[in-house]
């Protein structure tokens, strides 16, 4: 018998956490679609990797149910990984324009691509999804209000799905990472390059390849064994505010 390839979707997967993870699953025999909003750098990521590109904004009702209507195949992983924060300003001076894109994207975004792919998740004999998190999901810090209180809905997300989903053969997973090097910094801080290398000089931060395996050691487990969570920091950091440098 001829086994039916399985098949990820992973979102925000232009770089990053994303970018990385889609090389790791398309190793490991998925077929890959790679969802993000820029589809010139999907395209050369999919053309590196393998995979399917395609244009999604996860803070578009109408983009993402495009998106989920152009998924046929039961969908076996889902990534939740889409999101991001933006400055760093106190509770009394928040952006206002800042925590909506956040919550845009790190809550409602992970809301409608779930429940947009419900009906593929379902055709799969025993799907998983892995929502990305981060340590901002109990922990707070000054400054990262607006963040920390969308990956704390994460968090919730989370919980909920193993309550509502329980009895489904599908495993939720939230993988919450510490500090990562990526373009996570240089987004916070609107393309200062110099605010963005603060945030991880003189330690050795996690890079995008660590929390891509820890996804797929998740997925390759037993079908019968759920990660509920996995929290992934470097060495170097004890909390969001508690990092050694040398």
């Amino acid at each position: 018998m001829i086994k039916q390839q399985k098949t990820a979707v992973v979102t925000g997967a232009s770089s990053g956490i994303g970018a990385a993870t889609v090389q790791v699953l398309s190793a490991a025999g998925y077929q890959v679609i790679l969802a993000a909003r820029r589809r010139e750098r999907l395209e050369k990521l999919a053309q590196e990797y393998g995979g399917i590109a395609v244009e999604l904004d996860v803070t578009s009702s109408a983009s993402v149910a495009a998106f989920a209507a152009q998924i046929e195949t039961p969908v076996d992983v889902l990534v939740n990984n889409a999101g991001g924060a933006l400055g760093k300003e106190t509770i009394v001076e928040f952006d206002e324009e800042h925590w909506l894109q956040m919550y845009q994207s790190n809550v409602l975004g992970l809301a409608r691509v779930t429940r947009a792919l419900w009906p593929q998740l379902q055709k799969s004999s025993a799907a998983t999804v892995i929502n990305i998190g981060s340590v901002a999901s109990e922990e707070t810090y000054m400054g990262g209000a607006g963040y920390t209180a969308c990956k704390h809905a994460v968090r919730a997300l989370s919980e909920t799905m193993r309550l509502e989903w329980l009895g489904q053969p599908i495993r939720i997973t939230e993988i919450d990472p510490g500090l990562v090097e990526t373009e996570f910094s240089l987004v916070r801080f609107a393309g200062d390059a110099k605010a963005a290398k603060a945030v991880y000089d003189g330690m050795t931060p996690l890079v995008a390849a660590d929390i891509a395996e820890a996804i797929r050691w998740v997925v390759s487990l037993p079908e019968h064994v759920n990660i509920d969570r996995l929290l992934i920091k470097p060495r170097d950091q004890a909390r969001v505010d508690k990092v050694v440098r040398r």
